[in-house]
């Protein structure tokens, strides 16, 4: 199913559908897509991820076999850099199924604004459900509320 060209969420739900298929017979998953303005320019960024982990081989890859399918379709009006790339070591959790790939990972959560005087919390991720995010931390079991948070984040200890 191809999305109207209208928004950035759709283009990047209308790529996400249009790769998704030789995207994971490569044997990588779809981590993020997104479409986006930096100065000037527009940037089609697709962010993958292996149990093996991504390389700059893994990237190329992958761009080599989507840029044909994203040519052929044409979902998006006008020019862009078209990025592949990893999600990191410290990497953004933004969907469901991030929180449930990285459940026992250690996170950062950030706030919009203060619970009991603090705007960052730490610790082992338990859970995310529709109301809250549940964090094992060293001063035991932290509840916070998903409409207080503006990003969460994988820790890596260098």
């Amino acid at each position: 199913m191809i999305r109207k060209k209208d928004g950035k969420k759709n283009i990047a739900g209308t790529v996400r559908d249009l790769i998704s298929p030789t995207v994971e017979t490569l044997g990588y998953r779809i981590w993020d897509v997104e479409y986006v303005k930096e100065g000037a320019d527009m940037y089609l960024r697709v962010t993958i991820d292996s149990d093996d982990g991504i390389g700059i081989e893994d990237c190329e890859k992958v761009n080599r076999a989507i840029d044909p399918i994203l040519d052929e379709a044409d979902p998006i009006e006008g020019s862009y850099y078209l990025e592949v790339s990893s999600p990191g070591v410290e990497r953004v959790l933004s969907s469901d199924e991030h929180f449930e790939r990285m459940k026992g990972a250690e996170v950062e959560v950030k706030l919009f604004s203060p619970v009991d005087g603090k705007k960052s919390y730490c610790g082992t991720l338990i859970a995310r459900d529709g109301e809250f995010i549940t964090l094992d931390s060293e001063n035991g079991e932290i509840k916070l509320e998903n409409r207080m948070v503006s990003k969460v984040t994988t820790v890596f200890h260098w």
